[in-house]
């Protein structure tokens, strides 16, 4: 069967039609993305990422043929704006709550904003670590407490297996879901032609006793 960019013809469509219909009902790209994944045993970020490589696939322009589908606009963060969510978030942490709760309360939690807000701390994390420290400081709290330490090779190596482990794991659950989707189509398939089968015996019966009488 023909693929594209790693899924098959008829996974692409199915995750064309959820995001399209998830999208006239109002839902946000974020939810559906995570909302597939967990149907399909699929990390929300793997979606994401082939969904977003899906619209500029030439290849896949006749399955987005009147969806109306598109990437949402990436809000850049001001230099104000930065400055108030590390400051929050940092707040927050120094409070003792884990960077994913300190995150969801300053966002309140709108899912939307925690993912923009999240992406954009761990950046700075890895990217600008320096602001991360002095802004640490103006709020009174030890810089290096803020920073992840440095990974040993050990801890990448485990990780890196950890990794793997769930790529077989997704794998082996869409293999299985692709499976359980032909048996439910085979047996579809197979009530609608025992139906008709009833339908024309019970037609036959009727006909022989009207000739009987």
């Amino acid at each position: 069967m023909e693929k594209i960019n790693g899924y098959t013809r008829r996974e692409a469509e199915e995750l064309v039609r959820y995001i399209s219909d998830g999208r006239q009902e109002g839902k946000t790209l974020t939810s559906l993305f995570s909302g597939y994944g967990k149907m399909h045993g699929r990390a929300s970020g793997s979606v994401r990422n082939y969904y977003y490589k899906l619209l500029k696939l030439q290849s896949a322009q006749s399955l987005l043929a009147g969806k109306h589908l598109h990437a949402e606009k990436i809000e850049p963060f001001t230099e104000k704006e930065t400055q108030e969510m590390l400051t929050q978030i940092l707040t927050e942490k120094g409070k003792g709550f884990s960077v994913r709760r300190s995150i969801a309360n300053v966002c309140g939690g709108d899912t939307k904003k925690m993912l923009r807000y999240q992406n954009k701390y761990r950046n700075m994390l890895k990217k600008q670590p320096d602001e991360v420290r002095e802004t640490a400081k103006k709020l009174g709290f030890a810089p290096e407490s803020f920073l992840r330490p440095a990974k040993s090779q050990l801890e990448k190596r485990v990780e890196a297996e950890i990794n793997a482990l769930y790529d077989r794991l997704a794998i082996h659950l869409r293999e299985e879901n692709a499976q359980l989707r032909e048996t439910v189509q085979k047996l579809s398939e197979e009530n609608e032609f025992l139906r008709r089968a009833s339908r024309v015996k019970k037609a036959m019966i009727a006909t022989e006793e009207k000739v009987v009488r």
